[in-house]
């Protein structure tokens, strides 16, 4: 009994002694380092790329168009980035008239 209290005693100190949560962060990579093993495989792929152009470039002009062109687009999305959507909530029956010439105005400028 003696014992099994003195590694609860141990569990519970050592509870106490953890980080608390909003601890600043500390060892590990800093934030925005990218991640070692993230770039080795990425430069690793560029690589093959890089060395198999020729033959990849052979390979579409096989394709017909249509397959050509899913082909592109799905190489597209390893290197162009995911544009996010983005919504504006305006409420209309706030702004003066003057307010809303000037929003229409700019909205159909280039239409």
């Amino acid at each position: 009994m003696a014992i099994t209290n003195q590694i609860l005693s141990k569990v519970e100190k050592s509870r106490n002694e953890m980080r608390k949560k909003g601890h600043e962060k500390t060892g590990g990579r800093t934030k925005g380092t990218p991640n070692k093993s993230t770039m080795e495989t990425r430069e690793w792929i560029q690589a093959i790329v890089d060395k198999s152009r020729p033959q990849l470039e052979k390979d579409l002009e096989v394709l017909e168009s249509k397959e050509r062109w899913q082909v592109i687009e799905r190489l597209l999305q390893y290197i162009t980035p995911k544009m996010q959507s983005v919504e504006a909530k305006v409420d209309l029956n706030n702004l003066t008239d003057a307010q809303l010439d000037t929003l229409i105005s700019e909205l159909t400028r280039n239409l």
